[in-house]
């Protein structure tokens, strides 16, 4: 039997796991990343917990085959390079290379949301389909596009990624320097910021009598207003849900998905976010596209960086 190792790096913690071939987790460890330890001591940190990991298992080492990693930002998954990853302070950095020599065994990186829609293409909602495009909602907005197996990544690997489209001039100031990009409405982030501008502007809510401080809202927050039938909360969720629907109308004709997953925290909402882009995506899309392919949430969870890390290097390794 041979295993993979599959490491979700994030900049607060890394998950790291041991799975079989076809995406069973044998053995996991979730621990604190401390990015300011700088980027030796992150990997040597993820290579003793790969070791500790094997010995709990009770795994020889001959049987660990190969390891993917998903990194935060950007990323170049054929040099093995961490070209930019802002909450990790790193720049130019050749993880693969570096982790290889620590474990002696084959290493293959990717971005991580790349590699959290592939778990989910693979052995989550998107299993069975040939063209998955992937969405996560977060604090920011992350794209990605399988396409029968293989990861479709395009020109300087950002193929798929909407979350920095343009979509308000006039609206919210972006962490990229711009403004109005679709991630400053449709993310756990731009849900509460929605949220907090509207009240600060004088309209009345509910959440304004759980919260003494507007700044204390999160996206969380938001929905479970509206459950409560919170009439601002509802409309937030609404719009946001409708400017979504708006992107994927776009998306849908270029790439042609038969099925489109969604996740991370701001999908939570559910049918209040997923009802509205549902409709406001099939008042815009052209009746050939409409019913030819599925919306889903994720299935996976928070284990689908580590699945879709390993289930990836052993293709990338089969090919190599």
């Amino acid at each position: 039997m041979k295993y993979a190792v599959g490491v979700d790096v994030g900049g607060t913690n890394i998950e790291c796991g041991i799975l079989d071939e076809i995406g069973n987790i044998l053995v996991k460890r979730k621990y604190p990343t401390r990015s300011e330890q700088g980027v030796d001591a992150i990997l040597e940190s993820i290579a003793l917990t790969i070791e500790q990991l094997r010995e709990d298992a009770g795994i020889p080492a001959d049987e660990i085959e190969v390891i993917g990693l998903g990194i935060p930002g950007l990323v170049d998954p054929e040099a093995g390079v961490s070209l930019r990853a802002v909450n990790l302070n790193w720049n130019q950095i050749p993880v693969a290379a570096k982790l290889r020599g620590l474990t002696g065994k084959p290493v293959f990186i990717d971005n991580d949301v790349r590699l959290y829609i592939y778990g989910e293409a693979a052995a989550g909602a998107g299993r069975g389909y040939d063209y998955v495009y992937g969405i996560t909602i977060g604090t920011g907005l992350a794209a990605a596009f399988v396409q029968r197996g293989e990861i479709h990544r395009g020109h300087r690997f950002m193929a798929g990624e909407i979350g920095h489209v343009p979509v308000n001039p006039t609206g919210f100031a972006c962490g990229c320097g711009r403004t109005g990009c679709l991630e400053t409405i449709v993310s756990a982030t731009g849900i509460a910021k929605q949220a907090r501008t509207r009240i600060e502007q004088g309209e009345t809510s509910l959440l304004q009598e759980w919260f003494a401080d507007v700044k204390d809202i999160r996206s969380s927050d938001v929905s479970r207003a509206c459950l409560a039938g919170d009439a601002l909360s509802r409309d937030v969720l609404e719009q946001t849900g409708r400017e979504l629907g708006r992107a994927l109308a776009w998306v849908v004709p270029t790439l042609s998905p038969d099925v489109i997953v969604i996740g991370g925290g701001g999908a939570l909402a559910g049918e209040l976010l997923f009802e509205p882009m549902k409709d406001e995506l099939n008042n815009l899309l052209l009746q050939d596209y409409r019913n030819h392919f599925a919306i889903k949430s994720t299935e996976l969870g928070d284990h689908a960086g580590i699945i879709g890390s390993a289930l990836w290097a052993l293709q990338c390794n089969k090919q190599a």
